[in-house]
This record gives structure tokens, C-alpha cells and sequence, in this order.
């Protein structure tokens, strides 16, 4: 017997009996790029394409949400800057109660799962209903927008180091050790920094 799903309209979240199914279920967390479709992996179009829950971020395109068949369901779980549609824990029970009911289901993210994608705690709370889950690697941001910009993040002779930085944290600017990310021969890949831009720079250029 499948359970019941429905909406509360108060809240907006998606409501769940977790009734399970006898049908094996599964998730796929699939990283979807940058945002155009070509660039997916064939791996990353098979399960879309198989997927009867997609479960996606807000920087995913309507592009890439369209190669999902027509009756699969979406839920957005978008998150913004001090504005999320449904807490983590929340996503993480969705996944479950989802899969728990037979279903398929994409947890689509923009970018890369394991790159600032909250894949880890997604990936314990499916495999500790004991559930299984896939991970489809996707084309970063550090990489898409370096080919974009034709700023290589290694160059022979100059750059030997790359970090990917977080340049935001929930209380502002990231406790960094800044004096290690300034030193030359490096590239510095900065995620989520576009609020904390001028506080980023004068830590740099400090350092």
C-alpha cells in the first residue's frame, strides 16, 4: 500500500504518512551543472530521465527539469540567503519517505553533490533507513565559470593550488585562515561570496 501525499497549505511543506510500499525504492543525488542541459553526464540524463520524484534545488534550470518525464512529480527545496522552502532535516525525511514508498528519486542539485551540496547529510539519512543511493557527479561552478571567463585554474609555472572557498557561513563572513589562501601560486574559487565580496577582498589583500 502506497501513502498518502499531500500539502499543508499553512506551511507549504509536503506531508507524508510514510506508509511503505512493496516495491524497492531508491535515490540518486545528481549534480546538473551549471545550468545547460549539454553539459550533463549521460549518467546524470538516465536518471532524470528515469525518475518519478525530482527533488530540486532553485539554481536548477527549467532547461534540465524538463528532460524529467512529464508526470514525474517536483518539488522545489530551493535555498536563498536567509530564505529556505523546507529546513535540511526536512529534505532529508522527504528523501526517505519518498523512496520508502518505492518511488525513484533525483535529488537534483545545481553544480557538484559533494561541492557546498549538502551531500553528506543527505547521503546518512538515506542510508540509515537503509535505503540506496547513487551519486552522480556534476561540472562545478570554479569550473564552469573558469572555462566561461577563460581563466584556466592552473597555468604551468604559476598556479599548482586551487581551493574552493566558502565565503559566506551563517553568521557572515567564514572563519578563514586567511593568511594560507593568499599566499601566490594559487587559485582561489569563491562560492556564495557575492554578500561578503568587499570583507573577502580587504581579508586578501590584508593577507
Amino acid at each position: 500500500m502506497t501513502s498518502r501525499r499531500t500539502t499543508d497549505r499553512a506551511t507549504g511543506l509536503v506531508v507524508l504518512s510514510g506508509q511503505a510500499s512493496g516495491r524497492a525504492g531508491a535515490v540518486w543525488l545528481v549534480g546538473a551543472g551549471p545550468g545547460d542541459p549539454e553539459l550533463l553526464t549521460l549518467k546524470a540524463l538516465k536518471a532524470l530521465q528515469g525518475a518519478e520524484v525530482v527533488v530540486h534545488d532553485g539554481l536548477v534550470s527549467d532547461e534540465i527539469l524538463d528532460l524529467a518525464p512529464a508526470q514525474a512529480r517536483r518539488i522545489s527545496v530551493a535555498k536563498r540567503k536567509s530564505r529556505h522552502a523546507y529546513p535540511q532535516d526536512e529534505i532529508n525525511r522527504m528523501l526517505v519517505a519518498f523512496a520508502q514508498e518505492g518511488l525513484r528519486v533525483v535529488r537534483l542539485k545545481g553544480g557538484d553533490p559533494f561541492i557546498f551540496g549538502r551531500a553528506a547529510e543527505e547521503i546518512a539519512a538515506v542510508e540509515a533507513a537503509g535505503i540506496a543511493v547513487d551519486i552522480v557527479p556534476g561540472i562545478t561552478a570554479a569550473q564552469a565559470c573558469a572555462v566561461d571567463a577563460r581563466l584556466p585554474l592552473t597555468y604551468r609555472g604559476e598556479v599548482r593550488q586551487i581551493s574552493l572557498v566558502a565565503g559566506a557561513s551563517v553568521d557572515g563572513l567564514p572563519d578563514l585562515d586567511w593568511d594560507a589562501i593568499g599566499r601566490p601560486g594559487q587559485a582561489l574559487a569563491i562560492y556564495m561570496g557575492v554578500g561578503t565580496a568587499q570583507l573577502i577582498a580587504r581579508q586578501l589583500i590584508a593577507a
